[in-house]
């Protein structure tokens, strides 16, 4: 398995994704590769400065960089040697060694982009959607999309319930998800149209437990096990939710050390605990669901045990076959393809 990854996309990179990446070393089988694309004098200095000199490590460089701020078409377009483009090169299905997974923590709407371009769709799939993992009060939920698409057709919205139903099976390991709409209300009269038909296209699908409309509040309630949306409301949420709990955690360790210091020191193991089971950095990526291949997209603010735990998440995704059996399905529900 070869995986590539974008060293020089995030708020922290270079630095950052490359000590995640030689942490991730420790992860690989025999015969797995991890690519490192980026600008090659600080690539080969982190590896000399570290003596790392493994066979599992190729180094692809390059000599321009995507940044954050940038018009995501535009700067894909332009900049054809830039480390996320060029990844996205080193996936397409045309080539006979072709990258088994890529990983960038840059520029979300560029990284859509090249792996669009470059990488294509799977067979059936409209468009694909960005599937992120989301820690709740009643467990992990995949929540889809959350900026790949921001004007969904029903059709679309109807690919990402079978999509997400399959990942929360197969990497979450949910047997039976109950996948949910996000709405307005759970009323069979809200929403709009393209909804209310997605609706529709949601109940005729089989092997399916769609159960209707989800409000915002059920999604952290337990609920559902996959929430659909567009990608503005999925976004929106995703940095709301992130920002709460991140508020919450603050708030919480500040009021406890003002009302008694030692008492804060005896609960720090257990803040620590619930921090982690909501933290994003476990997940490592989301993938973008329905390209032709395996495209991991990391927060912005990645830190080297984001990309480790991207790089396993990538091996997973490959080694359970997410990709076949999104084709399977679909293929199989023939109203879902417009």
């Amino acid at each position: 398995m070869r995986i590539g990854i974008d060293v020089m996309g995030g708020d922290n990179a270079p630095d950052e994704i490359l000590k995640g990446c030689f942490a991730a070393l420790a992860q690989l089988n025999e015969g797995d590769q991890l690519v490192l694309v980026g600008d090659g004098d600080i690539i080969n200095e982190a590896l000399a400065e570290r003596g790392i000199k493994s066979q599992q490590i190729e180094v692809v460089a390059t000599t321009e960089v995507i940044g954050m701020d940038e018009p995501p078409v535009d700067a894909v377009r332009a900049k054809k040697d830039s480390s996320l483009v060029v990844m996205g090169r080193m996936a397409s299905p045309k080539l006979a060694n072709r990258l088994s997974a890529i990983i960038s923590a840059g520029n979300t709407g560029a990284c859509v982009a090249a792996a669009q371009l470059h990488m294509r769709r799977l067979d059936g799939v409209i468009r694909p959607g960005i599937a992120v993992t989301v820690p709740t009060f009643a467990g992990p939920i995949v929540l889809i999309d959350v900026g790949a698409n921001i004007e969904p057709k029903a059709h679309h919205l109807a690919q990402y319930g079978v999509m997400g139903d399959i990942y929360a099976r197969k990497v979450l390991g949910v047997e039976n998800p109950r996948v949910a709409l996000m709405n307005v209300g759970g009323e069979e009269q809200k929403g709009t149209q393209e909804m209310r038909d997605a609706r529709d296209l949601l109940r005729q699908t089989e092997g399916l437990n769609f159960t209707g409309f989800v409000e915002g509040r059920g999604v952290f309630n337990g609920d559902a096990d996959v929430v659909i949306t567009d990608g503005i409301v999925g976004n929106v949420m995703l940095k709301m939710a992130e920002g709460l709990s991140s508020g919450i955690f603050k708030a919480l360790a500040k009021e406890v050390f003002a009302i008694d210091p030692s008492l804060a020191s005896r609960l720090e193991p257990v803040v620590k605990s619930l921090y982690a089971k909501y933290d994003y950095h476990e997940f490592g990526g989301a993938p973008l669901l329905g390209v032709n291949g395996v495209c991991l997209i990391s927060h912005g603010s990645s830190v080297a045990r984001t990309i480790n735990n991207a790089v396993r998440r990538a091996r997973s995704f490959v080694d359970l076959g997410v990709n076949e059996t999104i084709v399977e399905r679909l293929a199989a529900a023939t109203h879902l393809i417009a």
